[in-house]
């Protein structure tokens, strides 16, 4: 059985596949991604923080980036069309169909890399808040 975390990221995957298709998400990507697969959303774990302790209820805080990144003449439009979709997709379900206790924005972030064919990236950071049983990860609190 995957914990919740796990079921949480791969809703967000699911969810933002359906959104943005035909671009390719991309989870925590370890190699460069080519031009011939951009546009493409990239999604990163940048932390699962515990938050509270109660009993054997433990609130966490799940923060993940998204990353929309295109290139060419046009690429700071596609970044930004790849990012309104992934948001629309997330914050119709904050609770990301019972699995989390809800969901928001944190920020956004512009960048351009002239070096690598006109690529432009928008990342979107989100904080996703969810509980499990102290002693099950599996389990939601």
């Amino acid at each position: 059985m995957n914990s919740l975390r796990e079921l949480i990221l791969r809703e967000l995957v699911t969810r933002c596949a359906t959104a943005v298709t035909p671009a390719p998400v991309l989870r925590f990507p370890t190699i460069p991604v080519t031009r011939e697969a951009s546009p493409a959303l990239l999604l990163f774990i940048e932390g699962d923080t515990i938050t509270a302790h109660a009993n054997a209820l433990v609130d966490r805080q799940l923060i993940v980036r998204l990353v929309a990144l295109a290139r060419g003449d046009d690429a700071f439009d596609t970044a930004d069309r790849l990012v309104v979709a992934a948001h629309a997709a997330l914050m119709a379900d904050t609770n990301l169909g019972g699995l989390a206790l809800g969901l928001r924005e944190i920020d956004c972030e512009w960048d351009a890399e002239d070096a690598d064919a006109g690529a432009a990236t928008t990342p979107a950071r989100y904080e996703i808040r969810y509980r499990t049983l102290a002693a099950d990860l599996t389990r939601h609190g």
